[in-house]
C-alpha cells in the first residue's frame, strides 16, 4: 500500500537554517538559531492557536544521539500551545493530514506535498515506514516477527533514497510536522500479516522502526551527514498499522510504551474518545457522491471502491474518480464544520494510483479548507495536544453530537460553565420580558 523509494536525482533543499545546525553539530556545541526554519508564521496561528514560547525557533545545544543520525535540539520549531476552550466557545474545526508509509521516491511526492501544507497555513503527520531508512545490502537486520529476517512487503532502500529521505524528513520537523511510523514491512493478510502479532511482536517492530531511524548513518555509511533534528524515542507518540490490521495487540503494545494515540481504526465523524488509555484518532466514513454508501476516509478505499483491486483502471475514468474523492472528502468536512466540529482525519499514500488521481484530489481538498475560518489543519500530535488541554467533562458533552448536528441550543449555551436557563413556561424560567 506504500511506495518504495527508488533511485531520486540531486538533493532538495531543506528548511532553513539547517546550516547552523550543521555548524552546531560539527562542533557538538551550542548555537543560536534565529531562523523558523520555514517562512511565515505558525501553522494555526491565523485561526486562533497561540505561538509556543519562544517561538520561532528554540536557542539550545545541539546534542547527538547514538551515532549521530538523530540529535536532541530542544523543542520542535512552529507547534501552537495549546488552549482550552473558553465557556461557551465553539470549538475549531481540526483536520488532519496523514501519509502511510512516508518516504521520497522519484515522484518528489513528499517534498511537493510540503509545500502544498505550507501554502495552505497546515501542518501534517509522516507516518515514516522503518525499512525506508535501511538499505538494500543491509535487509538482514530486519528481523520481521513470524518472518525470516530480510523480508519485506515494501522492499528497503538504496543509499540515494535514504538521503532523499532524510532531508525530507529534516525539513518537515522543522516546519512543525509530525514524524511517526507506518513499521516495518507492511505484512497484511490472513496466516501471515500483522493481525496475528503478539503485543510482543508489535514491541520488536517498533523496537527495530526506531533503531534504523536512530542508525541510518550507520548503515549507510553517510557519517558526516547532518542528523535528523529530534530524539526519535520522544517524537514517536502514535502510528497507523498496516492495512488497519493488528490493531488490539498493538494498543496494548502502544500503551505500555508510552504512545499517546492510534489511527488504525473506522469511525464516524464523532469526536474522539480514548480506548485503552490512548487518543482513538481513527479515519472516518464520508459520502462516496453518486454512490449509496460511504467509505473511509482514504486514497485507497476510494480507488478500490473505484477501480477494484486495480491501480491502472480505465483512464478515461481518472478525473472523474479524483473529483469524486476531492467532493467526497469536501462533503465529510462540510458535515462537521457545520454540524458537531468533529476533527476530520484523512490517510494517504504517497502515490500515483489511477494516474495520481487521489493526489489531485488531497492538494485541492487541502486548498479549499485549510484557509477557512476557524479550521486548524494540524498533525495528530497537535491534535492529542489540543484534546488533553481540554476539559474532560466538555469533551464528553461534545462526544454526545451526533454526525453533523449542532447543539440544539446552540453553541454558546452547550458549552456555558452555567447551566441552560429552563425553557420558557415551565417552572424556575425566566418571566418573559415586556
Amino acid at each position: 500500500m506504500a511506495a518504495n523509494p527508488s533511485t531520486a536525482a540531486g538533493v532538495r533543499r531543506t528548511a532553513a537554517g539547517l546550516a547552523a545546525l550543521l555548524v552546531c553539530t560539527a562542533a557538538l556545541a551550542g548555537c543560536a538559531d534565529d531562523s523558523s526554519g520555514a517562512k511565515g508564521g505558525s501553522p494555526g496561528s491565523a485561526h486562533g492557536a497561540k505561538k509556543p514560547a519562544g517561538a520561532p525557533a528554540p536557542k539550545a545545544a545541539v546534542r547527538l544521539i547514538g551515532d549521530g543520525s538523530t540529535a536532541f535540539t530542544g523543542q520542535q520549531p512552529l507547534l501552537p500551545r495549546p488552549e482550552r476552550l473558553k465557556p461557551g466557545q465553539r470549538p475549531p474545526q481540526f483536520v488532519v493530514f496523514s501519509w502511510d508509509g512516508a518516504g521520497e521516491d522519484g515522484q518528489k511526492l513528499f517534498s511537493h506535498f510540503r509545500k502544498v501544507a505550507k501554502r495552505n497555513n497546515a501542518t501534517m503527520t509522516y507516518f515514516l515506514s522503518g525499512v525506508y531508512m535501511l538499505p538494500e545490502a543491509k535487509r538482514r537486520l530486519y528481523k520481521p516477527p513470524q518472518h525470516l529476517a530480510g523480508s519485506s512487503d515494501i522492499g528497503f532502500n538504496n543509499r540515494e533514497g535514504i538521503k532523499d529521505t532524510v532531508d525530507q524528513l529534516r525539513g518537515a520537523w522543522l516546519e512543525g510536522n509530525e514524524i511517526g511510523t507506518h513499521f516495518n514491512g507492511h505484512f497484511c493478510g490472513t496466516g501471515r500479516g500483522v493481525g496475528e502479532w503478539s503485543v510482543a511482536d508489535w514491541k520488536s517492530e517498533i523496537s527495530q522502526a526506531k533503531s534504523f531511524v536512530k542508525a541510518w548513518k550507520t548503515n549507510t555509511g553517510m557519517g558526516k551527514a547532518q542528523p535528523l533534528p529530534f530524539d526519535y524515542d520522544r517524537e514517536l507518540i502514535g502510528a497507523r498499522t498496516p492495512c488497519l490490521e493488528g490493531r488490539p495487540n498493538f494498543m496494548r503494545a502502544a500503551r505500555e510504551l508510552g504512545f499517546r494515540y492510534d489511527t488504525s481504526g473506522v469511525n464516524n465523524q464523532l469526536w474522539p474518545k480514548k480506548k485503552e488509555g490512548l487518543w482513538d484518532l481513527s479515519m472516518q466514513l464520508v459520502p462516496v457522491p453518486g454512490r449509496g454508501f460511504e467509505t473511509l476516509t482514504m486514497d485507497y478505499n476510494f480507488m478500490v471502491n473505484q477501480s477494484g483491486s486495480t491501480s491502472h483502471g480505465d483512464p478515461d475514468k481518472h478525473e472523474y474518480w479524483g473529483d469524486q474523492m476531492r467532493d467526497g472528502l469536501i462533503k465529510g468536512f462540510d458535515r462537521a464544520y457545520q454540524g458537531n466540529r468533529a476533527p476530520l482525519i484523512i490517510g494517504n499514500h504517497f502515490e500515483s494510483w489511477n494516474g495520481g488521481t487521489y493526489m489531485r484530489a488531497i492538494e485541492e481538498t487541502i486548498e479549499r479548507v485549510c484557509t477557512k475560518r476557524e479550521v486548524r489543519c494540524v498533525s495528530f500530535r497537535q491534535l492529542a495536544d489540543w484534546l488533553d488541554a481540554q476539559d474532560p467533562q466538555v469533551l464528553a458533552k461534545l462526544a454526545r453530537l451526533g454526525v453533523g448536528k449542532t447543539p440544539k441550543e446552540g453553541w454558546p449555551a452547550f458549552l456555558s460553565a452555567r447551566p441552560a436557563p429552563a425553557p420558557k413556561g415551565v417552572p424556575g424560567a425566566e418571566p418573559a420580558k415586556r
